[in-house]
């Protein structure tokens, strides 16, 4: 399909996705107006000039969304690959995986700075989850190349809050969250444990390859005087997932993918952050200090660990030039910055990178708002690099339209698995460059129906730069080992994102996203596991005067490409799919409410990864009570 094609198709979703009328509802259409990883320091969410997706508590609750990587499937430019459950990968834009950077709480999940894959990071006690596309790496440095997804966890309300939930289907599931926040400060504890059974991925019809998870947090912030603010994060996560071998001599589909009861991993992950501000000048200047570990080990089938680390040291100076810092319309954030990456892969070998970056926000008559930020990376090993970034917001005045743009250049630095990896069937290759990413969007935001409803389009168009593949049999070792090599040229990418969200009645609401998308490699070849299409359709219909809602999520994917693992390794076309899921909540009392989700209702084969079977229908019910 060509991009020609792909953006018509996206003007007539537009076209389609404006309602013409409605029942009007009695409340309008409430919209997030905080976008905490906008920048330096938070953002107006109407005055961002960035392309932005919100999942709120109330949407994951509604959809009845366990993991983190099903909560992402249906949001705009964000594309998500299962090899099984146990093993998914996003990507934003098209872009590899590893230049998505996955934060929890600010703070970056996978320890040693590689990519974060993804297995059973739940959804319980999720506050919001951000995510952020297009180059972040001003704000965020390496590996928010593409993009950035924010995960942020429950800090509580004012006064003492308490509840959990417990679920059961195909496997066991149970939550707590305990909070008391008074004048000057709180504390938040959440714990979670999961088991679930999964399905088996090779799909002949062997074991379930399942996961087991359990996951506590604390955080907390006090005020300690007038000028004074000391806060923390703490996490810790202990995982086992199962999965299956791969037949490397295959000669088909079906057996490439081979049930193997034996296949095991484990994963511990800690990550934690403290932080102190300092206000001075009537908050005109504000102080940052904070301090960042992430830790990352992993194992398989009770081998040896191989551990990443990610320490931080950050300072940040808020100005604000009209104004206290945090309330200010013109506003100037300088960063200091210093990462060091390590991992087990390289005992002897260490990334360093000290940066330094400043972002200027400001707001302007009729409806006008400017971000613009720089940054300088000191990078060790590699290269220095310049990153920076530009975002314009304008709310035309006397209209409900609100155009945004953006544009920046990032970098991503080559993962330790690429550079070092040596085993039977790869060896990695030290001599790999950075990635880097330039690009632009624009996008035109409309409230419809008088309010009760808002639609965006967004063109985007990006280049990869020296883009890091897989080439089979490439070691220089003469072992026929695969390897890693930096394309020459760039890799093209430009599509289309479509999201909306309307108030129809009273009682239903509606929302859909698409994502058209023309992605390939410097040779012009197609890349893979970037559906050129992607459409989700949702409905909630709130029942029984309001003590009750019934949600129903379509997803549609097709344009999916991947490798063949075998003969040879064409690239071909995945069959297109389109999933139905269904989920139901009741509220037994005021603080209690039963909750129900059917996923793959119709028992679809949607196969995401070449070879890998497809999650069958599974059900899950439970009951929820928070105070």
């Amino acid at each position: 399909m060509s991009s020609g094609h792909n953006l018509r198709n996206g003007l007539v979703l537009a076209a389609l996705a404006l309602p013409v009328q409605a029942e009007t509802p009695s409340q309008p259409f409430v919209l997030d107006d905080i976008i905490v990883s906008g920048g330096f320091t938070d953002i107006a969410a109407n005055a961002y000039g960035r392309a932005v997706s919100v999942l709120t508590a109330e949407d994951i609750r509604a959809k009845g969304l366990q993991t983190v990587q099903d909560a992402l499937r249906a949001l705009p430019g964000v594309s998500v690959s299962s090899a099984g459950s146990t093993q998914t990968q996003v990507r934003i834009r098209g872009a590899e995986a590893s230049h998505t950077l996955i934060l929890i709480d600010g703070v970056e999940a996978a320890g040693g700075s590689d990519e974060y894959i993804l297995t059973g990071l739940e959804t319980d006690n999720i506050e919001r989850i951000e995510v952020l596309r297009g180059p972040q790496s001003v704000f965020y440095g390496s590996n928010a190349s593409a993009g950035v997804i924010n995960i942020i966890t429950r800090k509580g309300d004012q006064g003492l809050h308490y509840g959990g939930s417990v679920e059961a289907g195909n496997g066991v599931g149970a939550a707590l969250n305990l909070s008391q926040r008074g004048e000057r400060g709180g504390l938040s504890f959440i714990a979670s444990a999961r088991d679930d059974h999964g399905y088996d991925q090779s799909g002949d019809g062997g074991e379930k390859d399942g996961t087991r998870r359990a996951t506590i947090g604390l955080s907390g912030d006090w005020q300690a005087s007038e000028d004074v603010k000391l806060g923390f994060t703490l996490r810790h996560a202990d995982e086992d997932y199962d999965f299956d071998s791969a037949d490397w001599a295959a000669v088909d589909a079906a057996g490439y993918v081979v049930d193997d009861p034996t296949q095991t991993s484990h994963r511990d992950e800690l990550t934690a952050a403290a932080w102190a501000e300092y206000r001075m000048m009537d908050g005109r200047l504000i102080h940052r200090l904070e301090v960042q570990d992430s830790t990352l080990a992993q194992s398989r089938n009770g081998g040896p660990e191989t551990t990443g680390k990610t320490r931080k040291l950050k300072y940040r100076l808020s100005v604000g030039l009209d104004g206290a810092a945090d309330s200010a319309t013109q506003i100037v954030n300088v960063l200091a910055e210093k990462q060091v990456d390590e991992s087990d892969m390289a005992p002897n070998y260490e990334r360093d990178t000290k940066s330094l970056a400043l972002e200027y926000r400001g707001q302007f008559a009729n409806g006008f708002d400017l971000q613009a930020g720089l940054r300088y990376d000191d990078n060790t090993p590699f290269e220095d690099f310049t990153g920076w970034t530009l975002g314009l917001s304008w709310k035309i005045p006397d209209t409900a339209l609100r155009l945004h743009a953006s544009a920046g250049r990032a970098q991503v630095n080559p993962a330790f698995y690429d550079l070092f990896v040596d085993d039977p069937f790869t060896l990695g290759n030290p001599f790999l460059k950075p990635e880097r990413n330039t690009g632009f969007d624009l996008g035109l935001e409309a409230e419809i129906l008088e309010g009760r409803g808002i639609v965006d389009v967004t063109y985007f168009n990006e280049k990869m730069t020296d883009e890091i593949t897989w080439v089979p049999g490439g070691a220089t070792d003469g072992s026929g080992r695969s390897s890693y090599v930096n394309q020459a040229g760039d890799s093209p990418r430009q599509g289309l994102e479509l999201s909306g969200r309307v108030q129809a009645t009273d009682d239903l609401s509606l929302g859909f996203s698409a994502t058209l998308l023309d992605a390939s490699n410097p040779d012009g070849s197609v890349e893979i596991r970037r559906p050129r299409t992607e459409i989700a359709l949702s409905g909630t219909l709130r029942t029984f005067g309001g003590r009750g809602s019934v949600t129903a999520d379509l997803r549609h994917v097709s344009g999916n490409f991947d490798t063949q693992f075998w003969g040879a390794y064409p690239t071909l076309e995945l069959p297109a799919f389109t999933t139905v899921d269904l989920s139901a909540r009741y509220d037994l009392a005021d603080h209690v409410a039963i909750r129900g989700r059917v996923s793959n209702l119709f028992n679809v084969d949607a196969v995401e990864v070449w070879g890998y079977a497809a999650p069958e229908r599974t059900a899950w019910v439970g009951v929820e009570a928070n105070w």
